[in-house]
């Protein structure tokens, strides 16, 4: 199978889904011109023009509100942030506007729209650039939010977020468009909301998504060398959540941690904890542990940061606490 960076299928995944339908649009900061401030949009002004692909002032509410009248008008948007952290300034639009919509309109109207961007941390880049919003988005009914963590799963989430329906929030990591991976040749869709089991195990479930799962990934192999037997699960969709696919391996290991790299309170892995001992709790053989960030503002300085975010060593300790080592 070939291989693609995470940017490139992001890239293929917008220009296939722009072939096959007019009403598909890309609009945001430098993704014309420069070609996406991560080069995400390479070319896509050659192809597409300068009325599919929109070049916007650094005005995210104002492109935002434009994006949500687009799609109540038979449109399909996707609107780009430079990063989410910027979505802030649009957050009235995508919460009070698209997500609302449908239900305030009694059905009248739907906006099939998506939001992406870059989200988290990316090194030193302090307190207002680093933000993991996931669980903020994923709060808010009428929205669905997506974090693909590899070039694959990124391409096949994205077509079917820009096919759907309903607003979707896609999420992506700066730190991760330079990444290869595999992903298939020709049409390919992958469902929103289904989580993947990545490596089957017995001694405990490792949940995760997005950049985190490649800590995770690592954690993992460590493991090995105790001899624990770890199960993970790439959720992949935060809203909505595959409780079924967690739940079931709970019940066979007996032991949860999930790592997640936003602030605890309130967080995916709180969600994920209360619905596991609702549904799983007779079998449970230890308390839930989550690895997250620190309940902090980001710090600059690099030691400072490598304290504040989950890392693989963080991640192989909770495992060993829940068995128990």
């Amino acid at each position: 199978m070939r291989e693609l960076q995470f940017r490139e299928a992001l890239n293929e995944a917008m220009s296939e889904e722009m072939r096959r339908d007019q009403s598909v649009f890309l609009m945001g900061e430098e993704v014309a011109e420069y070609n996406g401030a991560y080069k995400v949009s390479q070319g896509m002004l050659d192809e597409f023009g300068k009325k599919r692909v929109i070049d916007t002032p650094i005005s995210e509410l104002g492109f935002t509100g434009i994006g949500v009248g687009a799609a109540m008008n038979g449109l399909r948007p996707i609107i780009e942030f430079m990063t989410f952290n910027f979505s802030l300034v649009a957050i009235d639009q995508v919460i009070n506007s698209a997500s609302k919509m449908m239900q305030m309109s009694g059905g009248q109207f739907n906006v099939p729209i998506v939001f992406r961007g870059a989200t988290a941390s990316a090194g030193m880049l302090a307190a207002q650039h680093s933000n993991a919003f996931e669980s903020w988005y994923a709060n808010c009914p009428g929205l669905k939010v997506v974090v693909p963590a590899n070039p694959g799963d990124a391409k096949g989430l994205l077509k079917s977020a820009i096919r759907d329906d309903d607003p979707v929030i896609f999420m992506e990591s700066e730190q991760l468009y330079g990444m290869k991976g595999e992903v298939p040749e020709g049409e390919y869709l992958m469902p929103i909301g289904v989580a993947d089991v990545i490596r089957r195990g017995r001694d405990v479930t490792l949940v995760s998504f997005g950049k985190m799962m490649h800590l995770v990934n690592e954690a993992t192999e460590s493991l090995k060398q105790s001899n624990i037997d770890v199960e993970v699960i790439d959720l992949r969709t935060v809203r909505p959540i595959d409780y079924d696919t967690v739940i079931r391996s709970v019940r066979k290991t007996g032991r949860l941690v999930v790592v997640e790299e936003s602030w605890p309170l309130g967080s995916i892995a709180t969600e994920l904890t209360f619905k596991v001992q609702k549904e799983a709790f007779d079998y449970l053989d230890a308390p839930v542990h989550r690895v997250m960030g620190a309940d902090a503002p980001m710090p600059y300085a690099p030691t400072l940061v490598e304290a504040y975010l989950p890392n693989p060593a963080r991640i192989a300790e909770a495992v060993k606490s829940v068995m128990y080592l």
